[in-house]
Formats: structure tokens, C-alpha cells, sequence
């Protein structure tokens, strides 16, 4: 759920910046905040899941049909997330400035939000799949 907000939050800085005025640099700075805070949330809840509950579904996937679901989309996922976070929490800094009369910093902006909208897209495919995997394990049994 807060990686869909950070998602949909990137798509619309994404969108203000392509459109930058002085009128919307206030949103601009609030909607990278919000984006910025949904990944930080998405990233403890998710790790939470991860060290307390993930434990039952590894094993369900690695004995399946599915094995490479732990084995590529997990282990993957895990270091994109590290990634993301990064740049999550520059889209705020880089965002801090008035992007109307700074091309330079306008592209930054739009570079930023196309890359985390494109991680986000990434992590949600391969959570899918791991999902799948783990569903693939049940179905084996």
C-alpha cells in the first residue's frame, strides 16, 4: 500500500515538474515529502514482514516449482530496495529548489521521478512473483 503512494506520488511530481511554475512548487516540495515518507514507511512495514514472516513462505517457495522466485525476484528485490531508497529521499532535496527558472534542476527532478517510478513498477512485478512462487509452492504439495 505505501509503495503504490510512493509510486503515485512520484508519477505526480513527475507531472508538476514537466510543468513548473511558481504556483505549483509548493506541491511539488509536498508531494516529494509524501512520496519520500510512504517508501520510508513501506520500507520498515515490509521489513517487519520480512525478518518476522518471510521465513515460512522462503521455504515454501524453495521446495516448488518456483524456486527462482526467492532465488532472482527476492534477492533482487532486496538490494533495488536500497536504491530506491535513495533516491526517494533525494527527490525532497532536489525538489527544495525553484524549479521554474531552473532547467537544470526541473530535469534532476524529472529524472529522480522517472527512475523511482520505474524501481516502484519493478518491486511491485517482482512482489508479484514472489507471491506467486509462494503460491506455486501450496499448489505443489
Amino acid at each position: 500500500m505505501f509503495g503504490v503512494g510512493c509510486l503515485l506520488a512520484s508519477v505526480w511530481v513527475f507531472v508538476e515538474a514537466l510543468n513548473a511554475s511558481p504556483t505549483n512548487q509548493a506541491r511539488i516540495r509536498k508531494v516529494s515529502l509524501t512520496a519520500a515518507a510512504s517508501m520510508w514507511l513501506a520500507f520498515v512495514f515490509g521489513g517487519y514482514w520480512y525478518v518476522n514472516f518471510y521465513k515460512a513462505d522462503k521455504a515454501v517457495i524453495l521446495k516448488g516449482p518456483w524456486p527462482f522466485a526467492h532465488n532472482f525476484f527476492m534477492e533482487s528485490k532486496e538490494h533495488l530496495v536500497i536504491m530506491l531508497l535513495l533516491l526517494v529521499t533525494y527527490l525532497p532535496i532536489v525538489a527544495a529548489t525553484n524549479l521554474a527558472p531552473n532547467k537544470d534542476a526541473r530535469r534532476m527532478v524529472l529524472w529522480v521521478a522517472g527512475l523511482i517510478v520505474m524501481l516502484t513498477l519493478m518491486m511491485e512485478g517482482h512482489g508479484a512473483m514472489i507471491a506467486m512462487g509462494v503460491k506455486m509452492g501450496l499448489l505443489a504439495r
